[in-house]
């Protein structure tokens, strides 16, 4: 090698350490200007990721705590401290479970305590059912013109059986004609309709 080539080596390697050098100076610049920003930042992040793992633990916890409530008023309903447990950990699953017991009881007093739930058809099954066991044929109708009600057409059969009972043909047909096509009780509405009122 001459000397030339190891001057233009020398001074290159020179350069990329200058460069090297003014990149960390830069740097250093950078984090001591915004270093109360980039700790805040940083902090912030921790706090942020520790306490969506925490959550997380608390919701798995109540979850499970709630499962082996239900569990235990399965065995045996009449556990009050596990009534108490699914009630407070999990408000929706106890609503079902009182829907179960108000249906298994035909208890339409706590069928009726369910017409606020927040669980998905709880009260709309609960209306219905409270209805069915009361025997009140003004509930299950105004039942019947409730958008979205799930037991729609069930309803409008229990309509048309009472019609039955009292007479009033016109009524049942009237009623059966109701239930659409595509009902899985139409099946059992026409067959009402052409044997059980004439």
């Amino acid at each position: 090698m001459s000397l030339k080539e190891n001057m233009d080596a020398l001074k290159e390697e020179l350069n990329s350490e200058e460069k090297f050098l003014e990149s960390a100076i830069k740097t250093e610049r950078f984090i001591k200007r915004y270093q109360k920003p980039l700790m805040a930042g940083v902090v912030s992040l921790l706090l942020a990721a520790g306490g969506a793992i925490a959550y997380q633990a608390y919701t798995d916890a109540k979850i499970e705590s709630s499962n082996m409530a239900f569990n235990a008023l399965l065995l045996n309903p009449e556990d009050s401290a596990a009534e108490q447990t699914l009630k407070s950990d999990n408000p929706k699953l106890y609503d079902v479970w009182k829907l179960s017991r108000g249906i298994a009881g035909n208890d339409a007093a706590m069928l009726d305590s369910l017409k606020d739930s927040k669980a998905f058809g709880v009260s709309d099954i609960a209306a219905y059912e409270s209805a069915v066991i009361k025997a009140d044929m003004a509930s299950l109708e105004s039942y019947t013109k409730k958008q979205g009600a799930l037991y729609k057409d069930l309803a409008l059969l229990e309509l048309a059986v009472h019609a039955i009972e009292k007479g009033d043909v016109a009524l049942a047909h009237q009623k059966i004609a109701l239930i659409p096509e595509d009902s899985p009780i139409y099946q059992v509405g026409q067959a009402l309709s052409h044997y059980g009122v004439q």
